[in-house]
């Protein structure tokens, strides 16, 4: 047998360690190709994106996001801006498979020389694939890992479709995720509004995004703006004077604020709550939804100095200091669309909402709802007439006594109905409650959606139910809409990222009352303001309706009041419970703030439209003052009394009371 010679026997060995070899590197790859995830997903990328807030009249309010991200097309990106980043990152981009093992080599060069880390061999496509596919750990079987998912993107996707993701994903400093984000973050304007100079340094953030932003440390900023200016020259992008020109380039920075607007505070933390239960917390963060609000920025920002000026006058006027807080809503009657919502003086000073979230009692402001159930019910007609005097009935407990009060401590005897709600008589409001029966009282108020605790005792007849501004404002829409109660709506549209409308709001009503019954105490509340405890509001000069609240010891102020476009509610308190000052009730220290909201509208002289089922009869009746006065009554046709002479109104001593005196 003849005997291998040592060449031979070389080759052999180097043959097997070969195959050996390759056998080892196909179970390496074969056993990394097993766990590598799917690409895909990156053919259908779509990456978290911020959600942004308008309110009606477009200007951004909010941007919610989990990764600050406004992805845009390749298309829409300035030629230089990409030139740009290929030069810095990528120079053989258009040449390579997704990895490039000459800049590998050239970078292993370079580091060796230098004796540190000072080139990286990733191609853009690796850093694709380790953004959005792998984790960002230092070990040699991740590097293995990416190189060959940059082998099957590239082999997958275009280069253009690699470009798109890389820059619509890359983290760019400053929590700003794609060049789109960068943009708006240090200059304040679009990507495709970026100059030359603008877009080199944008393209010089990828190698440490946090030690090269521009807003913590220009100088190293500009410096790698250089760096990539000059390998734009050196790649042929761009010509060496265009890049010297764009060097000396003074950084201008504009950074966009995106924090929540403050202003907005209040709503903004009711809309968010309402789009979470609707869309998932996650989706909101991520989806990159356009949110158009129905709140009118530009009306509150007319109106709310204003309103906080005439809030310091109540303190002062009892020369104290702490200024109360305040709370307001502001609904437009036909779609019940929410224009202004303010839970309190200043959201940066406190978050807490009172305009939803506080229960305070309401007082006298409760009052029509008693009025409108009586007479939806024909217990009363607009033109009965009722006993304003002293009351004793039981109290809460065994052998007590409740003797409810006028807030005047004076009682008017025989009165009509109209002046009882216009000169907001305590007693009379209790008798109605007592003649309708708590359990209606109470059903009336859970009609108009008064969800709290409601007592179930006749105190409930002057306001003792703690309600929020919300709901009562809410519930008011009734008397302008005819009967009906809307539902407040706070987003009109949403459309999603590819502007398909996804969501649009339309006018939800219920009807509560008949339409004559609304209209009959929609008068009654028009003379509050003409002659009664709201008339600081008649200064507008239009037609309006409202009607006060005050609480014991003046602690809290309310006025709720109508147009025929708009309910606005009002209320004026401490958070703590104490008195606002002696005599400061609704009519003065919350109806001058509802007539400072009003003001900020152009409003027409519109009137309240009038139902085919009212009538007007000649009444003559006694005005606050004490003087007699004819007014047109309105009635619904099927109880409008026979016309006769009508004496005037006598209290008479000795008069048999009854609980309720009519015509």
């Amino acid at each position: 047998m003849k005997r291998l010679s040592y060449y031979h026997l070389s080759v052999l060995l180097v043959a097997a360690a070969a195959a050996s070899l390759f056998i080892i590197l196909g179970g390496v790859y074969f056993y990394l190709t097993l766990n590598l995830p799917d690409i895909s997903t990156l053919k259908h990328y779509r990456p978290p994106a911020t959600t942004i807030v308008y309110d009606r009249n477009g200007t951004p309010i909010a941007y919610w996001y989990k990764e600050r991200r406004f992805p845009v097309p390749l298309r829409k990106m300035p030629s230089y801006l990409i030139q740009a980043f290929v030069a810095a990152e990528d120079a053989r981009f258009y040449e390579h498979k997704g990895v490039d093992f000459i800049s590998i080599l050239r970078a292993l060069i370079a580091d060796i020389k230098a004796r540190r880390v000072v080139q990286g061999g990733s191609t853009i496509t690796q850093q694709v694939a380790r953004s959005l596919l792998l984790s960002r750990e230092r070990t040699l079987s991740r590097k293995i890992r990416e190189a060959i998912l940059a082998w099957q993107i590239d082999r997958a996707l275009s280069k253009d479709e690699i470009l798109n993701i890389y820059l619509n994903h890359i983290y760019l400093g400053a929590g700003a995720y794609g060049v789109e984000s960068a943009a708006l973050t240090y200059f304040g304007k679009h990507v495709w509004q970026l100059t030359l100079p603008e877009a080199a340094l944008i393209a010089g953030l990828p190698p440490a995004p946090s030690r090269l932003n521009p807003l913590a440390d220009p100088q190293a900023a500009l410096k790698r703006r250089a760096y990539v200016l000059k390998r734009m020259a050196e790649e042929g992008y761009i010509t060496w004077e265009t890049a010297r020109r764009a060097e000396k380039a003074p950084l201008r920075l504009h950074p966009m604020d995106f924090s929540p607007d403050p202003r907005a505070g209040y709503f903004l933390q009711i809309v968010r709550r309402r789009l979470e239960r609707m869309l998932g917390k996650d989706r909101l963060l991520t989806g990159g939804y356009r949110i158009y609000t129905t709140l009118d920025l530009a009306w509150q920002d007319r109106v709310w100095p204003a309103v906080l000026k005439r809030l310091s006058l109540i303190p002062r006027r009892h020369h104290r200091k702490d200024i109360p807080q305040v709370a307001a809503v502001c609904l437009e009657n036909p779609t019940g669309e929410v224009r202004l919502l303010m839970g309190g003086r200043d959201f940066r000073e406190s978050r807490f909402n009172r305009a939803v979230f506080a229960r305070r009692p309401p007082g006298s402001a409760l009052k029509p709802f008693l009025w409108a159930r009586a007479l939806e019910d024909d217990l009363l007609r607009p033109d009965s007439l009722v006993v304003d005097e002293p009351v004793v009935l039981p109290g809460g407990k065994s052998g007590q006594l409740w003797r409810p009060r006028n807030f005047d401590h004076r009682y008017l005897g025989i009165i009509s109905l109209r002046t009882a709600l216009v000169d907001s008589r305590n007693t009379v409001a209790v008798k109605i409650a007592r003649a309708l029966g708590i359990g209606e009282v109470q059903e009336t108020l859970r009609a108009v959606e008064i969800s709290g605790p409601l007592p179930r005792n006749l105190s409930l007849a002057l306001g003792s139910a703690g309600v929020s501004p919300w709901e009562l404002t809410r519930a008011y829409t009734v008397f302008p809409l005819g009967g009906e109660l809307v539902e407040p709506h706070l987003v009109a549209l949403i459309q999603d990222r590819e502007g398909q409308i996804i969501y649009r709001a339309h006018p939800r009503r219920k009807r509560v009352f008949s339409p004559e019954t609304a209209y009959v105490v929609n008068f009654y509340l028009q003379e509050v303001v003409r002659e009664g405890t709201g008339r600081c509001a008649r200064v507008l000069g239009i037609p309006a309706g409202g009607k006060t609240g005050t609480t014991d010891l003046y602690q809290d102020a309310w006025f709720i009041g109508f147009t025929p476009g708009y309910t606005c509610g009002v209320w004026v308190g401490y958070d703590k419970p104490k008195t606002l000052g002696r005599l400061e009730t609704g009519g003065r220290a919350a109806c001058p703030l509802w007539v400072e909201l009003l003001r900020g509208l152009s409003l027409s002289p519109e009137k309240f439209r009038v139902p085919e089922g009212i009538t007007f009869v000649p009444f003559r009746d006694r005005s606050p003052s004490g003087q007699t006065e004819e007014i047109w009554l309105p009635y619904p046709e099927d109880k409008v009394p026979e016309i006769r002479e009508v004496p005037r109104i006598r209290p008479r001593p000795g008069l048999l009371r009854w609980l309720f005196w009519w015509r």
